[in-house]
């Protein structure tokens, strides 16, 4: 049987690679019930994140996860939720626009810890 996929935010690996104990952190939780996958924004905004002390624990978790890329449909979503955004003065950083456009475009559920922020966007599908 196949699993669901999901969209990981940056807020989940990086709570992931901060706790000590990896087996109790949502990465792990999810990544034992749904196929996880990130988008470029998530990779690009983990990657510069590293230090040289995390430097091969973040190189090796990025690599066992698929990266969505964040292509012109993604950047037509982003486009519109950016507008929306700005309409009700509500806008959020352009990474998190760009997060919720790749969930919107390729239609998953994003996972995140930032909540508050991505709760703005319309037609985004949040994984509770």
């Amino acid at each position: 049987m196949e699993r669901e996929r999901l969209l990981i935010d940056t807020s989940i690996l990086i709570d992931h690679l901060r706790k000590t104990q990896k087996d109790k952190t949502v990465f792990y939780l999810l990544a034992s019930q749904y196929d996880c996958l990130i988008s470029a924004i998530t990779e690009f905004e983990f990657s510069i994140g590293s230090t040289p002390s995390n430097r091969q624990f973040t190189e090796e978790l990025l690599a066992r996860l698929p990266v969505l890329p964040f292509d012109s449909a993604c950047v037509k979503s982003a486009s519109q939720i950016y507008r929306d955004l700005k309409t009700k003065n509500q806008l959020i950083s352009l990474p998190d626009i760009f997060i919720a456009a790749t969930a919107i475009t390729y239609d998953l559920q994003l996972s995140t810890l930032n909540k508050k922020h991505f709760e703005r966007v319309e037609n985004l599908k949040l994984h509770t």
